[in-house]
């Protein structure tokens, strides 16, 4: 009996610490920024490893040229493009103009570890019913398990940017 439960209390041990290396190593995750704090996953540590793309003051940036800061530029505008056509092609849709803040983590084969984000809107009509944003969470980790952000890098990148999500009716006006 002391056997069984050593050995129930070993598995467990060996679970919580394989399930916690899996979420801080490894492996693509997107999830709001005080999902990835409730994990332990501190973004002050991410930011040691991956390198801020682009900065003002280029010595600090992955990409330092300005023709490669317009093109990181383009590069991160297309994912978001490419996001909202995987949205669409699976049948989600914004129900309303939302504001985002997205902070991705690159391996430097454009790679994506991961995607955090946070609804931004003053109040809480601006942000996405949770049944919107459990779907949209979803759907993003679909997304980037097979997606390859344009630019690549000799290291580990960050790039970070508001984005505004918009109705299909609204993006068809452009």
């Amino acid at each position: 009996m002391k056997n069984s439960k050593k050995m129930r209390t070993s598995f467990l041990t060996f679970l919580l610490i394989t399930q916690a290396a899996m979420v801080n190593y490894g492996q693509q995750r997107a999830m709001t920024f005080q999902e990835a704090e409730d994990l332990g996953i501190q973004i002050s540590y991410l930011d040691s490893i991956y390198k801020s793309a682009v900065n003002v003051d280029t010595s600090r940036a992955v990409f330092q040229s300005m023709h490669e800061q317009q093109m990181v530029g383009r590069a991160y505008f297309n994912l978001l493009q490419s996001l909202g056509q995987y949205l669409n092609t699976n049948n989600f849709y914004w129900e309303k103009p939302t504001r985002c803040f997205n902070r991705i983590y690159f391996n430097a084969d454009g790679t994506i570890d991961y995607f955090l984000y946070n609804f931004t809107g003053k109040s809480l009509e601006e942000v996405p019913s949770d049944s919107l944003q459990i779907a949209f969470k979803q759907l993003l980790n679909e997304f980037i398990k097979s997606y390859q952000f344009e630019m690549k890098a000799t290291t580990k990148f960050s790039q970070c940017a508001p984005a505004i999500y918009l109705p299909k009716k609204e993006n068809n006006k452009k």
